[in-house]
């Protein structure tokens, strides 16, 4: 039994409490949170409230759960390593390529796994087109477009996306999900070049465009929080050599040339409601449960190796300038 303690109760933090719920030989057994919802919250599942995670851990977690906010991932994890126990953080798992690697560092030298959850690398879509490129049954890619608008964040508690210092804005929040698959499909970008504007009331960038060059395949992405009520839409295309692959935000449509488009089954068999904006979904569910089986295997994750993690934090850093 692989015994859970969740830092940060709040919207990511409930959603990983009611996917554990569906996975066998664990349980969620401590919470540490310092606001008055988060322990009530963690008091309605009937787990121990701990003061802190160092105490969480002696009373006999052995996996960490990092749900905190962005920039007290670092500090949270630390402490859980510190204190002798497996971690999964959520993306980003850092706001600097330096803090993640001394993070990572950490983990080896206490002998401990550190698992980054990059949630799109669990979803049907990318899975989907993770086996095309890999199978090469389009041919090679040539050229691909990512796109993830969404109306800019303000439910964010507290205002902290918007601070620079705690979220690493767009970049960090949003695009870093494409650039993972962009990085793990196509390799490290050799050259990048990386647009941005804001209205003038702004002190952030509201939207990005990146222009890759990944070896021989060329990739537009854009990300934004827009000034515009506009619904959050996540789609992407790839053009291979015999086929474009599209996918509109709902299912992935292969149209190979002179041939009758293919439809490729991404439907989750189990979808699980999330309570903050995403719709029920299997990704976190195959997440939560892949890191699972690797620390069961004590293996670190294929899926989130720990070289691209840090690739893609040196590649944002450069967004920010």
């Amino acid at each position: 039994m692989i015994r859970i303690g969740i830092v940060g109760a709040g919207g990511m933090g409930t959603v990983h409490y009611h996917n554990y719920l569906h996975l066998e030989d664990c349980a969620v057994v401590g919470v540490v949170d310092p606001s008055p919802a988060g322990r009530e919250r963690a008091r309605e599942w009937g787990v121990t409230v701990y003061e802190t995670i160092g105490e969480m851990v002696a009373g006999g977690v052995t996996l960490v759960d990092v749900c905190t906010p962005t920039f007290l991932h670092q500090d949270h994890v630390t402490q859980a390593l510190r204190a002798g126990a497996h971690v999964i953080v959520e993306k980003p798992c850092a706001l600097t390529q330096a803090d993640a690697r001394a993070m990572f560092a950490l983990a080896e030298e206490k002998g401990l796994h550190l698992y980054v959850a990059q949630v799109l690398q669990f979803s049907r879509e990318v899975e989907v087109l993770r086996d095309l490129v890999r199978e090469e049954t389009y041919g090679k890619p040539l050229d691909a477009v990512f796109q993830r608008l969404s109306a800019r964040p303000d439910w964010a508690q507290g205002g902290w996306l918007f601070d620079r210092r705690k979220s690493g804005l767009v970049p960090f929040d949003l695009h870093i999900h494409d650039l993972d698959v962009i990085v793990s499909l196509f390799g490290a970008p050799d050259q990048v070049q990386c647009y941005s504007c804001a209205g003038a009331d702004r002190d952030y960038q509201e939207l990005y465009r990146w222009e890759y060059r990944c070896g021989g395949v060329n990739v537009m992405a854009e990300a934004g929080w827009l000034s515009a009520s506009i619904p959050f839409a996540c789609p992407w295309r790839v053009y291979f050599e015999k086929a474009v692959v599209q996918y509109d935000g709902q299912s992935v449509t292969a149209y190979p040339y002179g041939r009758e488009p293919v439809v490729y089954d991404t439907e989750d068999p189990l979808k699980i409601p999330t309570g903050i904006n995403v719709p029920p979904t299997g990704w976190y569910l195959r997440e939560l449960g892949h890191f699972l089986d690797c620390l069961r295997r004590d293996t670190d994750s294929p899926l989130v190796p720990k070289e691209r993690v840090l690739a893609v934090l040196g590649l944002l850093e450069r967004s920010l300038g």
